[in-house]
């Protein structure tokens, strides 16, 4: 009975940790689209449009999944309060790419998973080992050698860029505290929702209150008037929709399959895919760093996993000694 539960919790886990990958490799696609408009286009916008294309498929999901009643949950508030924080921490990322080198940006965000593992104990109760830290300090360890943050960390705008993997950091541990009672399209709906109201509060705030420009790029690019987007531009922000709408789907559902302290590592994978787009699309050849880096990151994750893997087996050769 117990290496049952113990080969299903491990299936359990292992779930989830693709389904973060995967979510994480999707998620990755919005950095150079949400860039590319930054100069021309308030965030505000560019969110609003991304949720419109974004919400007739999450319908259709949550549907097939569980249906369209599941919406009318008993946790509503959870649901709503983990979505503004999302919200509040996608917004403050975007902003941080309008000001910062993408590779700056993308290194103060991997900072998540470490906040992760900070919160996992007392809002969840899971037990963090140290191995399971070593594993994270070595996945961000990865990052740094890879990315080589320079002079633009210093920058204000990079607390922008922290403040939003706290956040995201702690509303994932949100998801796995909500998860046991509702599913990961819901969870993503009710995402969706937050950024398309918050996202005309926002500008409805600034444009009645008459502010309209600034000299910072990154309060430039959340304070700039709505204008209407070329066709070439629309698409972009349109494909947004489509791949948040996979992306959150699948973050949430990493983090409602398995214990955020075991899949947090896996967060990291993240920094792979910025120089892969750069190659395939751009010819750009990465650099020794960013071999060095991302096999630091690899072998982070898989440590991690094995780890993982140890522990649920373990109460599986306990009780199998005896016989």
């Amino acid at each position: 009975m117990r290496a049952g539960a113990g080969t299903q919790m491990q299936n359990r886990m292992v779930r989830g940790i693709l389904s973060l990958c995967l979510g994480v490799l999707v998620f990755s696609l919005q950095d150079p689209l949400v860039k590319a408009v930054s100069s021309g286009y308030p965030v505000t916008e560019v969110m609003a449009i991304r949720s419109i294309v974004a919400l007739p498929i999450l319908i259709v999901l949550v549907h097939a999944d569980v249906g369209l009643r599941a919406i009318l949950s008993k946790r509503f508030g959870l649901l709503t309060i983990r979505a503004f924080i999302q919200f509040t921490s996608y917004t403050v990322y975007y902003l941080a790419i309008a000001a910062l080198p993408l590779a700056d940006a993308v290194a103060l965000y991997f900072m998540a998973p470490l906040f992760i593992m900070a919160l996992a104990g007392p809002y969840l109760g899971e037990r963090v080992s140290w191995r399971t830290l070593a594993t994270v300090l070595i996945g961000l360890f990865g990052v740094i050698v890879m990315v080589r943050p320079g002079a633009g960390l210093f920058d204000w705008a990079a607390l922008l860029s922290l403040g939003s993997a706290a956040l995201y950091g702690f509303s994932q541990l949100m998801a796995r505290k909500i998860g046991d009672t509702e599913s990961s399209t819901v969870m993503a709906f009710y995402q969706n929702g937050a950024y398309l109201v918050g996202a005309a509060v926002v500008a409805g705030t600034f444009h009645l209150a008459g502010i309209t420009h600034a000299v910072h790029p990154s309060v430039e690019f959340l304070v700039r008037p709505w204008i209407w987007p070329t066709l070439p531009d629309f698409l972009k922000m349109a494909a947004c929709g489509f791949v948040a709408s996979a992306g959150m789907i699948l973050l949430s559902q990493g983090y409602r399959l398995a214990p955020a302290n075991r899949v947090a590592t896996f967060e990291y994978t993240g920094i792979l895919w910025s120089p892969l787009w750069g190659f395939l699309f751009f010819a750009e050849v990465p650099r020794s760093t960013t071999v060095i880096g991302a096999a630091l990151i690899i072998g982070a994750g898989l440590l991690a996993l094995n780890t993982a893997r140890r522990k649920s087996a373990a109460p599986v050769l306990a009780t199998a000694d005896p016989v």
